[in-house]
């Protein structure tokens, strides 16, 4: 059976983390979440992974599967993250509301500043997230509500700014922030989407576009056993990311 759209997302997402070795992968979203499991328990076996709270895992835990006493391979307080965060030993891949050309992400509020149009999370932890630890990103769904001119509010700093900027992952494509002056760049497109389709659900323009943009990996047969067999059996994926 061939790779579904939201078993590409995964691997695209656990790809973030090649190379990163021993730091706390941090995950938000199912894809991203299965993607750091992933990575842990092929090419990245040396990432720290959790149980979704303050347990560090002797391994990548399925999805909705609850630690046991067994599963524990150390405890994470909050004092204990935070110092991760700020000695830049951990990488994150975190939501956005909105993103600009430059990687600002707001997670904020909508609308004008004075009188904003909806209330949502608030900053939270992106201003520390993006100045002091590695910061991805994953998209759910490829959208101009998400991919916009300029922010509404500015909660994680701009690729220029950040620790280390490294990719956005959506449902159609994989960016990164090496365009002209740090700008969002068009690293890859899903299999099945196309170009012209990632640049109209884009509300700026995208570096690389205008050349020859290579399609996103597939999951090999190991990673789709893994994906389909041991880290999601009940399909949550195929629900953030449909086929």
């Amino acid at each position: 059976m061939a790779a579904t759209r939201a078993e590409v997302c995964a691997v695209a997402c656990a790809e973030a983390w090649r190379g990163d070795g021993e730091v706390l992968a941090a995950a938000m979203g199912t894809c991203s979440v299965l993607g750091a499991r992933l990575a842990r328990m092929t090419f990245e076996p040396g990432l720290l992974t959790t149980d979704g709270g303050a347990l560090l895992t002797r391994e990548a835990l399925p999805l909705g599967r609850a630690a046991g006493p067994e599963d524990a391979e150390g405890w994470l307080p909050f004092r204990d993250h935070l110092w991760l965060v700020l000695h830049g030993r951990r990488h994150v891949m975190m939501g956005a509301s909105q993103l600009d050309r430059f990687g600002r992400s707001n997670i904020s509020a909508i609308g004008p500043w004075e009188r904003p149009d909806r209330q949502l999370l608030g900053v939270r932890g992106a201003p520390g997230n993006t100045r002091s630890n590695p910061t991805s990103y994953w998209v759910p769904r490829h959208s101009r509500r998400v991919f916009v001119p300029e922010v509404d509010m500015v909660s994680g700093v701009a690729a220029a700014d950040a620790h280390g900027l490294r990719r956005v992952v959506t449902d159609l494509a994989v960016l990164d922030f090496g365009g002209p002056g740090g700008t969002a760049r068009l690293v890859s497109v899903h299999p099945g989407a196309t170009v012209r389709e990632v640049l109209d659900r884009t509300g700026f323009d995208l570096a690389g576009a205008d050349g020859e943009v290579p399609v996103t990996r597939e999951p090999t047969g190991e990673e789709l056993r893994l994906l389909r067999e041991v880290l999601d059996p009940g399909g949550l994926r195929d629900r953030e990311v449909p086929a």
